[in-house]
């Protein structure tokens, strides 16, 4: 169990690292794809409500300490989403491209309500997508792009990663 731990908090911060230091200066793209969505969502979707919960809170600090955003902000909003895939351990395909590409555009559009709904709590300080902007439409294409891909690079680690599983009622 530690040893999953580790290996996911290590690949959560590179990611955290290539997402906020390299993809977001490059000036052509209009929106970075959320790698750190992508991984908590299969993490959840292989371990659990609390692996996924614990993985997405995680991310969320990586995030929370390498942007400006409000402290606490990602990591509600990632905890949410990664114990949320955790409803769906072991229930669902991953092997295939279109299960994956369905939960990323699912992730991110979750990702958009939550924080749509945390900005009416916090409007001053808590920017949220306009659902019809170039921004969003681009991410939304991007995660649902890069879920098949990155699933496909995360079984890599699947022998460090599982761990006991939860029971699924």
């Amino acid at each position: 169990m530690i040893r999953a731990f580790f290996t996911a908090l290590a690949i959560l911060l590179c990611f955290a690292l290539f997402e906020s230091s390299i993809l977001s200066n490059i000036q052509l793209l209009p929106a970075v794809p959320d790698f750190l969505l992508i991984c908590s969502l299969y993490f959840s979707l292989n371990n659990g409500r609390t692996f996924g919960a614990v993985g997405g809170f995680c991310s969320g600090i990586f995030l929370d300490f390498l942007t400006a955003a409000p402290f606490g902000m990602h990591s509600l909003v990632r905890t949410i989403i990664g114990y949320s895939g955790g409803w769906f351990l072991k229930i669902l395909n991953l092997e295939g491209v279109f299960i994956p590409a369905l939960l990323g555009f699912s992730a991110t559009v979750l990702k958009a309500f939550l924080l749509w709904l945390v900005s009416l709590f916090f409007p001053v300080s808590v920017a949220h997508y306009d659902i019809l902007s170039v921004v969003f439409l681009c991410e939304l294409a991007m995660n649902t792009i890069i879920s098949p891909i990155l699933f496909r690079f995360l079984r890599i680690f699947d022998g460090s990663l599982l761990f006991g599983q939860e029971s699924v009622a």
